[in-house]
């Protein structure tokens, strides 16, 4: 029996371009109400999807491998960026062309941008394999294995700039515990301009305790707080000397603003590294500071060049 040619299968019917005057129409359930947290909770639980919204965004979900549902553009962005409708249609996903009064109506605000899309939410990962594939993956920019670790992250902003900035310096891939945000919220994968699509996460627990299946792989665990904090619980030096003894992997363990990391996180960690920083200045926001240490972290020693 001869063996099926796999060249030969039929490719993915075309999306459909379909205008739509009407806010309520049904098709367009899965933009409505943009702007509600609690309403969008609902329908992207019931419907298992994600939004992505702006031009950026949407090419890096298109080359991800995230499932397209669909995009809505008003009628400008249909021509403007005709190369990404086109790009949607080829995928199979049908496009929706509507005016920006309507556009608006139906997600609940003035979307700028004239572009938004809706994706498939996978299951969740499972921690343990992220972390036995990032063991073995060197930071992109030479340095040793290297992942972020967010305890109590809830801003979605933040949480974007820290995907954002994982992407920029190289880090595989961010652990959240329990109460971290979603990464795949709205304004997460917009403020991240697509790259928490391309970051792999998962989330980790019981917390802090869970903790120990990174220090297990291999992976020393590094809490980064500001220097008032350093000097309780495990040793303490400023991420840069840290950097200089070139670890053999790092857990970065990241809190939120304000409270900081809490004392069982501090605890749990092998070290705690600091920022230094000018007298009277004690902090910095969570996504810069990590940006600095991911930046430190990621590159190898000159001499090692």
């Amino acid at each position: 029996m001869p063996t099926a040619d796999p060249s030969a299968s039929p490719r993915a019917p075309r999306g459909a371009l379909l205008g739509v005057a009407d806010p309520d129409d049904e098709r367009l359930v899965e933009f409505r109400q943009l702007n509600d947290p609690a309403f969008r909770r609902r329908v992207e639980q019931d419907q298992s999807i994600f939004v992505v919204e702006g031009r950026v965004a949407v090419r890096q979900l298109l080359e991800s491998s995230y499932q397209i549902h669909s995009l809505f553009v008003d009628e400008h962005q249909a021509s403007a960026a005709a190369d990404l409708v086109e790009a949607v249609r080829a995928a199979g996903a049908p496009v929706y062309v509507a005016p920006p009064q309507v556009m608006a109506a139906t997600a609940g605000f003035d979307l700028h941008r004239g572009l938004v899309a809706v994706a498939a939410r996978p299951a969740p990962a499972h921690p343990t394999q992220i972390v036995a594939d990032a063991i073995l993956t060197p930071s992109a920019l030479g340095g040793p294995p290297l992942i972020a670790v967010l305890e109590g992250v809830n801003d979605a902003e933040n949480i974007g700039a820290i995907f954002r900035n994982a992407a920029a310096f190289g880090v595989t891939a961010v652990l959240l515990d329990p109460t971290s945000g979603d990464p795949l919220y709205r304004r997460s994968v917009r403020v991240s301009v697509g790259h928490v699509l391309h970051v792999p996460f998962a989330r980790l627990s019981p917390w802090p305790t869970a903790l120990d299946q990174l220090r297990s792989a291999g992976f020393l665990v590094a809490a980064l707080a500001p220097a008032w904090r350093a000097g309780d619980g495990p040793p303490s030096l400023p991420v840069s000397a840290l950097a200089a003894r070139r670890p053999a992997a790092v857990a970065l363990l990241l809190g939120a603003e304000g409270p900081g990391l809490s004392s069982p996180a501090l605890d749990a960690a092998d070290v705690i590294v600091s920022i230094p920083m000018a007298p009277g200045v004690d902090s910095l926001n969570v996504a810069t500071a990590a940006a600095i240490a991911f930046q430190m972290l990621s590159h190898p020693r000159p001499e090692d060049s």
